[in-house]
C-alpha cells in the first residue's frame, strides 16, 4: 500500500507492507485522514508513537472496513466508519482496534468524517470527562479557530455552556462567533484575563499553550475553576502560584489522548463510548458540524503540514487518500 513515510524530517509517498488484522481489530481502507499538530511534532522527532503503534503519521481517518478480526462483533466489511488511532493514518489502509471505531454521523460525508474522531474525543474527554463542564458555566477555549476549538465551541454551546474564545484575528473570531461563541478575544490586542474577569471569570479553561498561559489562566479562573492543559505550544515549565490556587480551590489537569490504552478506566474505548453518547446525537441533529479548512491529496502531505503550521487554518486540514 501507499503511505507517507518520514525520513530525516522529510515526507515522501512510498510503498510499505499492508497491515495485518488482529483478532480485535478491523482493517479500514482509508478515504481521508486528519492532520494534527501531533503529526508535526512526530515529524520533528519530538513526539514518538506509543509502543506498538505504527511509525506512520496520522491519528484519525475515515473510510470503509475491508477486513474484520475474529473477535470483532457489530462491524462488517463495507461499513463506513471514522476512527481514532495511535498512528498509521497517512496510508491507504490501517488496522484499528474495533473499540476505536465510530460510525459516520448522519449528514456528514465520508471525507469530512475524518475531521471528527480526534477533536470529538479530545473535547468530550477533557471538557466533560475531566472538567465536568455544566450548563450555564463559562468555558474559555484557547485557539478557538483551531480544529479542537471550532468543535469545542459547538459542543459547549449546544450543551448550554457559555463560551469565550481567544484567536489572533477578526476573521477567525468572526468564524468562532458564527459557531456559537459568546465572548470573542483577540489576544494580540486584548488581555484575555481582563476580558474574562470582566465577565465574572471562567469556570473551565481548555488550554493548548501550557507554560506561557499558566499564570494568566489561573488569574481568570473563578473559585472552584478547572484548568485542563492539553498542549505545550507556549512552553513546558512555569511557576505555579500555589497560594492563589489553594485560595480559589482550583484544580489543574494535564491530559493526553494518544498514549492512553485501548481498555480500562479512561482508556480510548471508554472515551469513544462517551463521545458517541455525547456528541454523535448533536451531529446527527445538525447542531455540531465538522469545520474543514482544506483538503489536500495524500501526496501533498507536506503542503498540508505547512498549512497547519502557518496558524492560518480555520478548522481541520485533511488529506484525501482515496476517492469516495
Amino acid at each position: 500500500m501507499k503511505a507517507i513515510v518520514v525520513e530525516s524530517g522529510n515526507l515522501s509517498l512510498q510503498t510499505i507492507p499492508d497491515p495485518v488484522v488482529g483478532d480485535d481489530e478491523v482493517i479500514v481502507d482509508v478515504v481521508a485522514a486528519g492532520v494534527n499538530r501531533a503529526d508535526l511534532l512526530q515529524r520533528k522527532g519530538l513526539y514518538p508513537p506509543p509502543p506498538g503503534a505504527p511509525d506512520t503519521l496520522g491519528l484519525e481517518v475515515s473510510g470503509r472496513i475491508s477486513a474484520v478480526g475474529s473477535e470483532v462483533s457489530g462491524w462488517s466489511e463495507g461499513d463506513e466508519v471514522c476512527a481514532l488511532l495511535a498512528g498509521g493514518g497517512y496510508a491507504e489502509k490501517v488496522a484499528v482496534p474495533a473499540a476505536q471505531l465510530l460510525p459516520v454521523p448522519e449528514g456528514v460525508d465520508l471525507t469530512s468524517a475524518a475531521a471528527l474522531p480526534e477533536v470529538a474525543c479530545t473535547v468530550v474527554s477533557n471538557l466533560f470527562g475531566t472538567a465536568h463542564l455544566q450548563p450555564g458555566e463559562l468555558v474559555l477555549i484557547h485557539g478557538g479557530s483551531s480544529g479542537i476549538g471550532t468543535h469545542a465551541i459547538q459542543v459547549a454551546h449546544a450543551l448550554s455552556a457559555r463560551v469565550a474564545v481567544t484567536a489572533r484575528s477578526q476573521a477567525k473570531l468572526a468564524r468562532c462567533d458564527a459557531l456559537g461563541a459568546d465572548i470573542l478575544i483577540d489576544y494580540t490586542q486584548q488581555s484575555f484575563t481582563d476580558v474574562v474577569n470582566e465577565s465574572g471569570g471562567a469556570d473551565v479553561i481548555l488550554d493548548i499553550m501550557g507554560a506561557k498561559y499558566l499564570r494568566p489562566n489561573i488569574d481568570c479562573l473563578r473559585t472552584g475553576g478547572r484548568l485542563v492543559i492539553i498542549g505545550m505550544q507556549g512552553g513546558v515549565k512555569a511557576e505555579l502560584p500555589i497560594g492563589l490556587m489553594l485560595g480559589k480551590r482550583l484544580s489543574i489537569h494535564g491530559t493526553t489522548l494518544r498514549s492512553r490504552p485501548v481498555g480500562g478506566v479512561g482508556g480510548k474505548a471508554e472515551v469513544v463510548r462517551q463521545t458517541l453518547a455525547t456528541t454523535w446525537p448533536l451531529i446527527d441533529a445538525g447542531r455540531v458540524r465538522p469545520v474543514i479548512d482544506s483538503v489536500l491529496s495524500l501526496a501533498d502531505a507536506d503542503t498540508a503540514h505547512a498549512r497547519l503550521d502557518s496558524g492560518e487554518a480555520i478548522g481541520k486540514v485533511l488529506l484525501a487518500v482515496a476517492p469516495v
